[in-house]
Parts: structure tokens; C-alpha cells; sequence
């Protein structure tokens, strides 16, 4: 049965995708109430100084995993193998389908998920043992399957750009998914890369709208940016694809044949689109979104996830989760394909070479040529 979108009252958190940071209960955790601590003293200190409110600040942690692949044998994804530099991400997308990984370390998906971030500084270290491991056999490496490689601490860490050094070393083909334009400061890498056919870039670009950005993805590069990059990636040679999702109905499917245009007339030949998808905590927490900035049509755009998910708020089934059915579903895929015809785009598999791969020496350095 169709549940209705409140409106809430509370007010916004400024500069955060999520609104809240209950602890997840699929898991049996403890429940928390912020009840007089230190953000909730100081924020009290501030509105009786008249002053602006307390910001919710990023924290960021080192992690040391003893591995840093993940394996998947999902038969609706191109891919069979993942990397990811950072554990969260402060981009802070609400309909990120990543959120709940969160969960499983007694952490929010809400604000811990985009506030409480982890970094592998060993990662390009494991990533190069890995390579070197005698039964390795390459395959397409994904980055940004999880959480973004070039989120704002990426500026910093440059972990995502040592990853990319081993795979260049050791000729090792990647795919990258970001929605950011930081992944221009490698363009030096992904050209060389792409020369020998070892990478793929996607773009995803939500909306047009930066304000509507702002509080979809509020750390996430503008459309604008993001736009640019595309160009950028295209000029130097890089296989490019522009990701138009997801697709939010009646939030951001308005923008999908403008976006199609804009990336069509920049060079980029590839393009496709994926649906909303509200797993597990996400759900209640997109809900709470709508409820804080588009209450007045909340109802009307779950009453539409909902007809293209088989009456639910999220439908998990493999093959079906990316391709929802439906009216609506007709509808948008109707749109898209026509947009792409009149831009000479089309969704392409580039094929990457892995016949190059050649194991790191021994010792943990990279080659000089």
C-alpha cells in the first residue's frame, strides 16, 4: 500500500544529501537520539548568538584491509571485479545506492555515510600483490561502483591516481564511474591509458539544474563541470560515457534530453540511463529528502517509483532492478532512445584489451618505461 510523504519540520541540514543519521535496523543495532551532545550544545550556543549554524563536519579515518578487491558473480552487471580508495563518500547523493554498506559497520547510512569516511592508504600496495599473484588472470577493474574515486578528499589522498599507476604499470584495464571533474586531474594517466586501449571514463550528470544539484548531490561537482569533463575526456582520447542517472521522475527526467544534446555535441558518442533505486535504508531515507525540500510532489514521484518497481518502493531481483517496467518505465525509455538518435549517440560496450597485462616485478616498484 502506497505510504504518503510528510512533511518535515525540522530544519534543513544544509550542505548534506541525508537529513538524519538514524542507525540502521536490519542489523538489530541500538537505536541513537542526539541528546545534549557536543553538536547539539553548540548549535543551541549559535541560534542564541544570532549567528550562522553549526556545520557538520567530515571526519576522516585510515583503514588497512589485508585485501582491497571485491569479487561479484551478479549476472546483471559488466563487470566481475571492484576496487574503491574510500569507504563513504562525501558527495552525499540521497539516492546513492552504496549508503547501506554503512550499515554494516554499526555506522549510518544517512549523515555517517557522507560524514565518517575511511581511506586505504595501502590500497595501491594490495592492488599491485594482487597483480603479482601467480593465478591473477585480468579483467576490466571497476572504480566507482561503491563510492566515488574522485570525491573531494581524493584531492588530497590521490589514492584513486596510485591505483591507476599500477594498472598502467602492469597493463591492466579499468573502468571508471565518477561524478566529478577531479578525474581531468589525471587526464595525463587515462590518455596514456586509453592509447592502449586499457580505460573507459563515465560520467554521471543527474540534472542541469545546479541548485536542484545542490541538494541532490550537494558535494558533488556542478552539472556544468561535469559537462566540461566530458569534453575534456573526449579531446584527450578517452573512450567516454555519459551516464544519465538516475533518473528521479518528476525531479530530474525533465533533463534528460537536454542532457543527451549537451553530451552529443561535445563528442561523446555513448550514453544510457538507470532508474532510481532505493535499497534497504535508502528508501526511507530519499523519502525523508522529498519530505524536507519537494513535500508538495513527494507523493506523486513514489507513487511513479512505485508503478515502475511492481508496487514497491525497491525491486532487488537481478535483471529487473535495472530495467523497471510500466508505463512510466515506457515512457522514459521511449524518451531516451529517440534523444540519443537525434544526438548520434548510442550505449556502447568498449572493449578493452587485456591481452597487455604483464605482472609488477618483484620488489613493489613500478617500471621506469
Amino acid at each position: 500500500m502506497f505510504r504518503h510523504v510528510e512533511r518535515r519540520f525540522a530544519p534543513e541540514i544544509s550542505g548534506r544529501g541525508a537529513q538524519s543519521d538514524g542507525a540502521p535496523t536490519r542489523f538489530g543495532l541500538n537505536t541513537r537520539e542526539e541528546d545534549g551532545d557536543w553538536r547539539d550544545y553548540m548549535e543551541q550556543l549559535a541560534r542564541e548568538a544570532g549567528g550562522p549554524p553549526v556545520k557538520l563536519r567530515t571526519t576522516v579515518t585510515a583503514e588497512h584491509p589485508k585485501t582491497i578487491l571485491s569479487f561479484n558473480t551478479s549476472p546483471d552487471i559488466g563487470f566481475d571485479r571492484s576496487v574503491n580508495a574510500y569507504r563513504g563518500c562525501e558527495h552525499g547523493c540521497i539516492y546513492c545506492f552504496a549508503r547501506p554498506t554503512h550499515a554494516y559497520h554499526d555506522l549510518s547510512p544517512g549523515l555517517d555515510f557522507e560524514t565518517r569516511l575511511f581511506t586505504k592508504p595501502d590500497a595501491a600496495r594490495l592492488l599491485r600483490d594482487t597483480f603479482a599473484k601467480p593465478r591473477y588472470r585480468p579483467q576490466p577493474l571497476a572504480m566507482g561502483t561503491n563510492t566515488d574515486p574522485y570525491q573531494p578528499i581524493e584531492r588530497n589522498y590521490r589514492i584513486t591516481r596510485e591505483l591507476l599507476e599500477v594498472c598502467l604499470d602492469a597493463r591492466h584495464p579499468v573502468t571508471i564511474t565518477t561524478k566529478s571533474d577531479r578525474v581531468c586531474d589525471d587526464i595525463d594517466l587515462l590518455a596514456e591509458m586509453a592509447r592502449l586501449r586499457l580505460i573507459a571514463v563515465c560520467v554521471s550528470v543527474t540534472t542541469l539544474d545546479p541548485a536542484l544539484s545542490g541538494k541532490l548531490e550537494p558535494r558533488a561537482a556542478a552539472p556544468a563541470k561535469r559537462l566540461a569533463a566530458l569534453g575534456k575526456l573526449v579531446d584527450a582520447g578517452v573512450p567516454t560515457h555519459c551516464s544519465v542517472s538516475p533518473i528521479i521522475p518528476a525531479i530530474t527526467d525533465q533533463f534528460m534530453e537536454e542532457i543527451i544534446t549537451r553530451a552529443g555535441a561535445l563528442g561523446v558518442r555513448s550514453a544510457g540511463w538507470i532508474p532510481l533505486r532505493l535499497p534497504y535504508e535508502v528508501a526511507p531515507l530519499f523519502r525523508e529528502w522529498l519530505s524536507v525540500h519537494f513535500p508538495e510532489r513527494g507523493d506523486k514521484v513514489m507513487s511513479i517509483v512505485q508503478s515502475i518497481r511492481g508496487g514497491r518502493d525497491n525491486d532487488p531481483a537481478f535483471f529487473s532492478r535495472m530495467k523497471p517496467s510500466g508505463v512510466w518505465a515506457d515512457l522514459f525509455r521511449a524518451r531516451f532512445r529517440i534523444a540519443a538518435s537525434r544526438a548520434g549517440m548510442r550505449k556502447e560496450r568498449f572493449e578493452l584489451d587485456c591481452t597487455q597485462f604483464r605482472p609488477p616485478p618483484n620488489g613493489g616498484q613500478l617500471r621506469l618505461l
